[in-house]
């Protein structure tokens, strides 16, 4: 009887429609669901087309324009001349400043990022790996102008540094370091040396987290091997722990180069009156109104960093990320 109900009353293979707008347009999606795939990807992809690319590229068409010497308005006829003006002794001072910054607090950043991302790939474990990331992730929270404004006071003349070393006897060593030409100045938040640890300070968890990262795909046996082998533990390094390393190496001086190379902030508190990339950018673009040399500027970090990313592409550090 139950067989025979159930084939009396057979239910149709194909839904009907579920009726009004909403019904209908649930059925064109699902009839077409490239169309749904497409409506979801547009609005990323007008932020990216039209607010981001589009601002680069107006950036960029400005770059090709001069300034008039006498008016101080902008000539809007593509030239070369700016980029003339870029190459200039005191604009590639700037650029070889800032670049130079960037390279070594990348290089800083790695060496003191390593020993801690091992400790925390190799031994860390539960709990401890819990406090690894919360001290990693803690100075992040805060403000990033609290954070150099606590380092400004840190390393003035009147700081606990200063403090610190004379309590130790070694304030000598503080001012001879000082009076060095290139790196020295009044004290610590007035020269290049401050602004260099604050630098490392600022972005060193954007070098420890993919480097850890890095290290947690290198098996364990692969370490005691070499130790069975009679590798001393710096050949172990050089052979087998840095090359498995470098691609996140690599993928963390994406953000500490790149971050060094366009900031602002900590080189105007921190730093001399010589100029990085991103002061001249302010200064060009604020004080001197001259948008085209600014343009020019900031033309220089996406050359540089284009060929950086290329580079870090080639050597795996994407699959660090």
């Amino acid at each position: 009887m139950t067989i025979a109900a159930l084939n009396s009353n057979p239910s149709p293979a194909i839904l009907p429609g579920s009726g009004g707008m909403r019904g209908a347009l649930s059925d064109l999606f699902w009839r077409r669901p490239q169309l749904l795939l497409l409506l979801m990807l547009l609005p990323p992809v007008l932020w990216l087309g039209i607010v981001y690319i589009g601002s680069l590229f107006a950036l960029l068409l400005q770059s090709f324009f001069s300034i008039d010497e006498f008016s101080g308005l902008i000539n809007r006829e593509f030239t070369l001349k700016t980029y003339g003006d870029l190459l200039q002794a005191a604009n590639l001072d700037i650029i070889l400043r800032t670049v130079t910054m960037a390279a070594l607090v990348t290089l800083a950043s790695a060496i003191i990022a390593f020993p801690i991302a091992y400790y925390a790939a190799r031994y860390a474990r539960g709990r401890w790996k819990a406090l690894f990331y919360l001290g990693i992730m803690l100075p992040l929270w805060s403000s990033y102008l609290v954070k150099i404004y606590a380092w400004k006071l840190i390393l003035a003349k009147e700081g606990i540094l200063t403090w610190l070393l004379a309590k130790l006897h070694l304030l000598w060593l503080l001012d001879g370091w000082l009076s060095l030409p290139i790196v020295g100045g009044n004290s610590l938040s007035v020269s290049f040396t401050g602004t260099f640890i604050v630098f490392v300070y600022v972005w060193l968890p954007f070098m420890i987290l993919p480097v850890q990262a890095a290290l947690e795909r290198v098996p364990g046996n692969l370490v005691e091997a070499s130790s069975d082998l009679g590798a001393s533990p710096g050949q172990t390094f050089r052979n087998v722990l840095f090359p498995l390393a470098l691609p996140g190496i690599v993928a963390g001086s994406i953000f500490t180069f790149s971050l060094t190379l366009g900031d602002y902030i900590i080189p105007q508190i921190i730093g001399t009156s010589r100029l990085f990339i991103g002061q001249a950018v302010y200064s060009q673009q604020g004080t001197a109104g001259n948008i085209p040399l600014a343009a020019a500027f900031t033309v220089v970090p996406i050359v540089i960093m284009g060929f950086y990313l290329w580079g870090a592409k080639r050597m795996g550090a994407f699959d660090a990320l």
